[in-house]
């Protein structure tokens, strides 16, 4: 098979940040790879862009194991033959969960996909972009505002997010003289079925429960895509896109 355009990886590519974007880079002219646990999901993504292979590909992936991490790049591998964009969505997380409750199991599942997955993506990306004729390409990392600020009872997802950072800084560095830049974007209250929670009540730092303003996934998906529309020359590094209202800004 053939595709014109660049190619897009998108873990965690069946529902809200994974999907929109994934319709957004379609749009821009990407042939799109959904990677994500739920095939029915993926398909519904697909159906939506009204797109078939090559122009989007569903590859039913779990970015916990490692094999199955190595059969999603084979694919794109023996599909298209290059990679230009990996976006590393996918993630888990606990939801208020004291540190002295969480179980080794609740935090080694947070640990294996929203770390150990992102990075292991990011390597068998990497090995491509820099073997590939023409060389190079983008890593798009999913931080969260999370990556700067904790909420309360968050400890798995917090430090993973707080890691995610470090990954994408030193990402950013070793691509340099491979043509792979890596930048970060950092999520405060997406409208997502994770997080409808938020808009009802969330638990303040004060320890009050207030409800939130959040954001619709189209506005995300509109900042990744114009990550993933810079040449090569040009990075963001990070960008925040968060609900204008959200108490972010300002909490103690």
């Amino acid at each position: 098979m053939q595709a014109t355009g660049k190619i897009a990886v998108i873990t965690g590519a069946g529902s809200g940040i994974g999907r929109a974007s994934a319709l957004a880079l379609y749009a821009d002219g990407f042939s799109v790879v959904l990677a994500g646990r739920r095939r029915n999901m993926l398909e519904e993504t697909a159906a939506l862009a009204q797109a078939s292979p090559p122009r989007m590909l569903v590859v039913q992936t779990d970015v916990s194991d490692p094999a199955s991490i190595s059969a999603l790049f084979d694919t794109v591998q023996s599909t298209y033959g290059r990679i230009d964009l990996l976006f590393n969505n996918a993630g888990i997380s606990t939801r208020n969960i004291a540190i002295d409750d969480l179980t080794y199991e609740q935090w080694s599942n947070v640990v294996a996909v929203n770390l150990t997955g992102a990075f292991l993506c990011a390597q068998h990306a990497f090995r491509m972009m820099k073997s590939q004729t023409p060389r190079g390409g983008r890593i798009i990392n999913n931080g969260s505002v999370s990556a700067h600020v904790p909420r309360r009872n968050a400890t798995a997802y917090t430090t993973t997010k707080h890691a995610m950072t470090g990954l994408t800084r030193s990402l950013s560095l070793d691509g340099r003289e491979f043509d792979i830049a890596c930048g970060q974007i950092d999520i405060g209250n997406a409208a997502t079925t994770r997080n409808e929670d938020t808009s009802r009540g969330r638990l303040q730092a004060s320890g009050r429960v207030e409800a939130e303003a959040r954001i619709d996934v189209d506005d995300v998906a509109r900042g990744v895509a114009y990550m993933a529309s810079l040449s090569l020359e040009a990075n963001v590094q990070f960008m925040t896109v968060m609900a204008t209202k959200m108490p972010y800004i300002g909490r103690g």
